[in-house]
């Protein structure tokens, strides 16, 4: 089979990657990511003082690739999708580079090079307007009315990302905190879940300054404050607070035209009915003219979506030098 093309998820847990033809139902509405033939790769693709390492990322993906091709039989991969986590701002090294490189290896003429903003919305809503949230342990928001994209937030633990994991974490933790100094605003409930996750809470800031995990250590606190909120007000308090943020940020970045769709995604949601019951009444409130839908799908979903749509030439997704840039190479090279 030929005309195939290639849809790749890169991001902190590592490298996914698919293998379809337009004519698959790989990508399409609906349709899940499975393709043709998928492999992945528990190794993050490094980054460095030029940013993500294009070789680091050929050396890890044409292996994948090429076992794709003789196990489905698909060849001439013309179309090839990149989605990666930090693009828009580590990504001119890949810009730069990795175009040639897929041309060279593995015959590309279209490339694309995607934020993982993007490929997580369009994996959840589609080419449609709308707007997603991405939460995990951070937060970011993407929007479009398909003539431009829009982000809000998705500034990092220090800056920004508020109402995601580690920002819940953290606001869990300074009640606690509260509590052991006696000061108004504090939680006894915390203050015990504390102490019994991270030892006597005099030691956390020793703990947690010196990390450079401290995300994802601020969010291993998140399921504690959700399993305290239905009987500490504290807690609940905190993820009404969340909620607020999501809705912010989805606010700030969804068409205000139309009936918009609107999705959450992401890990905080398992926290379960203490954040979504409020994160639902706040969207009502912030984007009552917006369709709220559940995510058909993951990032690697949108990138295959991104793919089968630039292997017909259906396209119609706004163009954009970090959040989707597509570049063509004349027979391959």
């Amino acid at each position: 089979m030929s005309g195939g093309f290639l849809a790749v998820d890169s991001g902190g847990s590592g490298l996914r990657v698919v293998v379809g033809t337009a004519g698959d139902g790989a990508g399409g509405d609906g349709g899940g990511p499975d393709g043709l033939g998928r492999r992945a790769s528990r190794e993050p693709v490094r980054t460095g003082a030029r940013g993500i390492d294009p070789g680091h990322l050929m050396a890890q993906l044409v292996p994948m690739a090429r076992a794709l091709t003789a196990e489905t039989g698909v060849t001439g991969l013309g179309t090839v999708v990149v989605g990666a986590a930090g693009l828009a701002t580590l990504g001119d090294a890949l810009r730069a580079e990795l175009p040639g490189a897929l041309a060279r290896e593995l015959g590309a003429r279209t490339v694309a090079l995607v934020a993982d903003a993007v490929t997580a919305y369009v994996g959840a809503i589609g080419p449609r307007a709308g707007a997603v949230v991405a939460a995990g342990t951070g937060l970011i928001a993407t929007g479009t009315d398909l003539t431009r994209w829009r982000r809000a937030d998705g500034w990092g633990h220090l800056l920004g990302d508020c109402g995601g994991g580690a920002w819940i974490g953290r606001a869990g933790l300074e009640a606690a905190l509260r509590a052991h100094d006696g000061r108004e605003g504090g939680s006894a409930l915390l203050l015990a879940r504390a102490e019994e996750r991270f030892g006597p809470v005099a030691g956390l800031p020793g703990q947690l300054y010196p990390r450079t995990d401290r995300p994802a250590v601020l969010a291993s606190f998140a399921p504690d404050v959700a399993a305290c909120a239905a009987d500490d007000p504290v807690a609940a308090d905190v993820l009404r607070a969340a909620a607020r943020h999501l809705a912010d940020s989805a606010a700030a970045v969804c068409p205000s035209g139309g009936e918009p769709r609107v999705s959450v995604t992401g890990g905080l949601l398992k926290m379960g009915d203490a954040l979504v019951v409020p994160l639902e009444e706040e969207l009502a409130k912030r984007l009552p003219h917006a369709r709220r839908t559940a995510a058909e799908g993951d990032p690697l979903h949108g990138s295959a979506r991104i793919a089968a749509a630039l292997a017909t030439g259906s396209l119609t997704l706004p163009s954009d030098d970090r959040m989707l840039w597509v570049t063509t190479l004349p027979d391959g090279r």
